[in-house]
């Protein structure tokens, strides 16, 4: 009996010295939580429920309209593409590509960015050439590698021959004499990406939920305003508002291995002061919307926060702020609609 209690006691103190060897859980303060709060409020911006626009009224007819046009696939002229081959709604609006393959088989020259919650931004487009998603969802239709369509004209005919358009134009915008016209397109599929918005939990707790997000994800979100990220991730989109040149520190390519020489907005305006200059992505679900960077060059987001510290800020972030702040980034993934990745029924007729 004397060995048993021995045995029993050994045990207890084993035990006992495993526990009190685990490090103790942080308690934040309040003052460091209302501090962090205050910050966090005066960055960032809490997610609205619809993109509006002045110049794009959402209507209902408009938005089916346009949620059609997104999955249909005779929006590329040999029918193999659509608006969701490159921008899954499944997959938090990217296929998961380096660079996504067009109608014919080839591949784009930069990867596709999300096209959720990108109506909140005040440009499209890695180069920041177009100003809105109505502007943007119109050149990928005509682009030779993308969708290939040969003109406007092209496409209006054969929609204009397919009774399911008459129908969803008509009531779209009413009273036009000829309501199919890509104009017209451009602003039902637009109407539907503005409707493309995830809230998250780090919206939550913009508005006041302190406990919407983990203790290791405020201490993420720390890192990352004081460590300078939030210098250009910041606003509704926690980036997408600002065009800022890759590698202010140093030559991108050195860090992320890049393959193919693609020199940002210098490639539209052929000015030298627009080398690299690429539109800021927005960071909201980034931990789903790898590869990373404009070439889609990285394939984990730890890496792609560790060579940004480094590429913009000149700064070696540690392991353990790297975790934290890939923590932080998690806290953006957003909630999709159900109904918005649902294949339309209309299009299962055609």
């Amino acid at each position: 009996m004397k060995k048993l209690i021995f045995g029993f006691c050994a045990i207890a103190i084993i035990l006992s010295c495993r526990q009190s060897s685990k490090k103790p859980t942080p308690v934040l303060s309040k003052q460091w939580e209302d501090s962090l709060m205050q910050l966090a409020q005066n960055t960032f911006k809490v997610l609205p429920v619809t993109a509006d626009s002045k110049t794009n009224p959402l209507t209902p007819e408009k938005i089916k309209l346009g949620k059609v046009l997104f999955f249909d696939t005779r929006l590329s002229k040999t029918g193999n593409n659509s608006c969701n081959s490159c921008h899954n709604l499944e997959t938090y609006g990217v296929d998961n590509l380096p660079t996504s393959v067009g109608d014919a088989g080839k591949h784009g020259g930069r990867n596709s960015p999300t096209v959720f919650n990108a109506a909140l931004q005040n440009m499209q487009f890695w180069d920041g050439r177009a100003t809105d998603v109505e502007e943007q969802a119109g050149m990928p239709i005509l682009n030779p590698v993308e969708m290939a369509i040969p003109h406007k004209g092209f496409l209006i005919d054969r929609l204009s021959s397919i009774k399911l358009y008459q129908d969803l134009f008509k009531a779209a915008f009413p009273g036009e004499k000829k309501p199919i016209t890509y104009k017209n397109l451009q602003k039902a599929i637009g109407a539907f990406e503005r409707t493309l918005l995830t809230p998250s939990r780090f919206d939550k707790y913009m508005a006041g939920d302190t406990n919407a997000i983990t203790m290791e994800e405020k201490l993420g979100l720390k890192v990352f305003t004081e460590s300078g990220c939030a210098g250009c991730h910041h606003g509704v989109g926690v980036g997408g508002g600002t065009l800022q040149k890759f590698g202010l520190v140093t030559d991108y390519r050195t860090l992320t291995g890049s393959k193919m020489n693609d020199e940002g907005k210098k490639q539209v305006s052929h000015k030298d002061q627009d080398k690299d200059v690429f539109k800021v992505p927005t960071l909201r679900n980034v931990a789903g919307t790898h590869p990373y960077f404009h070439d889609g060059s990285i394939a984990s987001l730890d890496t792609a926060v560790k060579i940004m510290g480094k590429a913009q800020l000149n700064k070696n972030l540690s392991r353990l702020q790297v975790k934290q702040v890939v923590a932080f980034l998690n806290s953006l993934s957003g909630q999709i609609n159900p109904e918005d990745k649902t294949f339309p029924s209309e299009l299962a007729k055609k």
